[in-house]
């Protein structure tokens, strides 16, 4: 078995996870709940906050080397910004097996679009959070807790190094 190439995991921190607003999103109380229920999770978290422009949430996604991508959107943009930024991210080799979440208002219309949530799936979103009921935050939990889990069965299995 390869040892995992994560050096934060490999220096002994915990799982971690990057959450970000997009950049046209001014809204901050969905960004705090997300960071508390990862944290609640047993996730590390860095919370960039609202209004992040693409090429800031890409470079700090390279360097915090994350376990998790969670964006948040409250303004109803989201849909044509995931488009956009999720397969800048995609593209970093660094980022290929980071899982990246997506959720909250889409859409202008208010309700839910499946076609959206599809779209944005199929430009590289692991899942789509978008119903806006309580199941979608049971399963994100489910989410965080299972990167939490498999982050600390890698790190179980790392190999040490001896000097």
């Amino acid at each position: 078995m390869f040892p995992d190439q994560n050096p934060a995991r490999i220096e002994g921190r915990r799982p971690r996870a990057l959450v970000s607003g997009v950049a046209s999103d001014s809204h901050t109380w969905n960004l705090v709940y997300l960071q508390l229920v990862c944290e609640e999770e047993g996730l590390d978290v860095v919370n960039l906050g609202p209004c992040v422009p693409d090429e800031l949430l890409v470079a700090e996604c390279v360097d915090q080397r994350p376990d998790l991508v969670v964006l948040s959107t409250v303004n109803g943009h989201g849909y044509r910004e995931g488009l956009r930024v999720v397969p800048k991210l995609r593209a970093r080799p660094e980022l290929a097996g980071v899982p990246i979440v997506m959720g909250g208002r889409l859409g202008v219309t208010g309700r839910r679009e499946k076609e959206l949530a599809d779209q944005l799936e199929a430009a590289g979103c692991d899942r789509v959070f978008d119903s806006g009921g309580p199941e979608d935050i049971d399963e994100f939990r489910t989410l965080a807790a299972a990167v939490t889990w498999k982050a600390d069965d890698a790190a179980a299995r790392t190999p040490v190094q001896s000097g």
